[in-house]
C-alpha cells in the first residue's frame, strides 16, 4: 500500500510569498526565520533580567583590589599600563630563561641535522664491493679474472623499490626543513643575545658604515673600555 500510495501525484504546496502591496517591507518572514528571531530576542531578555537582578542584590560594601587597578573608559574596564611590572633585574633574568631555550632548541635541531646528514650520506654513498685478489702468475690472474666475470651479476641502479624512494624523499624534505629552522633558531638567537647585552650597563654606541671592517646589515655596537678593579 505504500509504494501505491507514493504513486499518486500530489499538489506541490508552495510557500506564500509577500503580497504585492508589501512588496516595500520585503520578503515574507517565514516561520524558521520567526523561530530564530524569537530565540535570539529572548536570550537577550534573560541577559537582561540576570544582570538586573545581579544590580539589585550588590552589596555596596564589596571591595577587591581589580577596582582600583582598573578604570572605565566609554562603559568597559580596561586595566591599568603594566608595562613596568617587572624590575630591571627580573627582565633580565626572564631574557636569560628565554635565550637558553632558544639555544637548547638550537642544539637538538643541530644534532638532528647531522644525524640525518649521515644517515643521507650513506645512502647515496652505496660501497662499493671491490676485492684485492694477490696470485701468484699470469694464468692465475686470467683464471681469477674469468671466474668473477662468470658469477658477476651487476643489478640495475634504477631497481630500488617505491616505499625506499619515498622514504629518501621524505628525508631530504625533513633535512631542509630542519637546516631553515636552524638558520632561523640562530638568527633568534643573535638577535636575543644582542638585545640582552645592550640591557646591561656601560657606554655604548652604534658604529656608522665607515668604522666597519667588514660591512653588515646587522647593527654593530661598540662599548667603552672601563678599568676593572
Amino acid at each position: 500500500m505504500s509504494s501505491l500510495r507514493n504513486a499518486i501525484s500530489r499538489r506541490a504546496h508552495k510557500e506564500r510569498t509577500q503580497p504585492s502591496s508589501r512588496k516595500k517591507f520585503g520578503l515574507l518572514e517565514k516561520h524558521k526565520d520567526y523561530v530564530v528571531r524569537a530565540k535570539a530576542f529572548h536570550k537577550k531578555e534573560e541577559t537582561l533580567r540576570k544582570l538586573k537582578e545581579k544590580a539589585a542584590f550588590r552589596n555596596p560594601d564589596e571591595f577587591y583590589f581589580q577596582m582600583i587597578k582598573t578604570r572605565t573608559v566609554n562603559g568597559v574596564h580596561k586595566p591599568e599600563n603594566q608595562a613596568n611590572k617587572y624590575t630591571q633585574e627580573e627582565l633580565m633574568l626572564m631574557k636569560t630563561q628565554d635565550i637558553g631555550y632558544i639555544l637548547q632548541k638550537l642544539q637538538s635541531e643541530r644534532k638532528k641535522v647531522e644525524k640525518l646528514t649521515a644517515v643521507l650520506h650513506s645512502v647515496d654513498n652505496h660501497p662499493s664491493n671491490r676485492h684485492i685478489y694477490y696470485v701468484e702468475d699470469r694464468e692465475e690472474a686470467r683464471e681469477l679474472q674469468s671466474q668473477a666475470s662468470e658469477t658477476s651479476v651487476t643489478s640495475p641502479s634504477g631497481d630500488v623499490p617505491d616505499h625506499i624512494k619515498r622514504k629518501t624523499a621524505a628525508s631530504y624534505r625533513e633535512f631542509e626543513a630542519r637546516k631553515s629552522r636552524v638558520s632561523q633558531l640562530e638568527k633568534l638567537y643573535m638577535e636575543m643575545s644582542l638585545k640582552k647585552e645592550l640591557q646591561k650597563n656601560g657606554r655604548k654606541r652604534k658604529l656608522r658604515e665607515d668604522e666597519l671592517t667588514c660591512p653588515t646589515s646587522k647593527p654593530v655596537y661598540k662599548w667603552r673600555s672601563e678599568r676593572k678593579r
